[in-house]
């Protein structure tokens, strides 16, 4: 019987209200940790979250500003103003780069990561499941035509997606900073 519970609770830990009662958590808190998962992915939302809505507009909550530059001088300008501006950069991916070892088409576009730990953290702490927009990612593409864009998600939308109320001052900065940077890389 407890073999099923847990094949039943590795299956649901995206659903585990369909799991009802106390052995069942436990059953699922187990399964996680057999598959490598940490118990918190599958824990209720804090009170104060609001859960949101199931599936947004394409392309909402996303900014976006054209390059005066070229696409090298964009990402390189990017990175720079994120070093001097003492913010952690944790990657740069070569998005054409993969699709090339993947044999498949794709323009220039360069996913760079970055933030700054004791703001961006407070969106976790506010709601866990904002870590699936923290770090800060811009995308730096390129169209047919050779205009390159830079594009990164909205804090405002972000903090509507997750339900997060009480970080409004930690969100305005994000959004300057964000911004600050996108700037940088899209001026001569």
């Amino acid at each position: 019987m407890i073999a099923a519970q847990l094949r039943f609770a590795r299956h649901s830990l995206i659903e585990p209200a369909m799991v009802e009662g106390e052995f069942a958590m436990r059953s699922m808190m187990i399964a996680a940790a057999l598959i490598g998962l940490p118990a918190p992915l599958f824990a209720q939302a804090a009170p104060d979250v609001v859960q949101p809505p199931a599936a947004t507009a394409a392309g909402e909550g996303v900014l976006k500003l054209k390059s005066a530059n070229d696409f090298d001088t964009t990402v390189a300008r990017i990175k720079a103003d994120v070093a001097a501006k003492g913010v952690m950069h944790f990657a740069t991916i070569d998005q054409q780069k993969l699709a090339d070892g993947a044999g498949i088409k794709l323009r220039r576009s360069t996913l760079i990561l970055f933030g700054n730990p004791p703001l961006g953290i407070q969106f976790l702490t506010a709601n866990p499941l904002a870590g699936l927009d923290w770090p800060v990612r811009m995308l730096v593409s390129e169209d047919a035509d050779g205009t390159v864009t830079i594009a990164w998600n909205d804090f405002g939308w972000i903090a509507k997606r997750y339900g997060i109320k009480n970080r409004d001052a930690q969100f305005k900065m994000a959004t300057e900073v964000a911004g600050s940077v996108a700037q940088a890389g899209a001026k001569r």
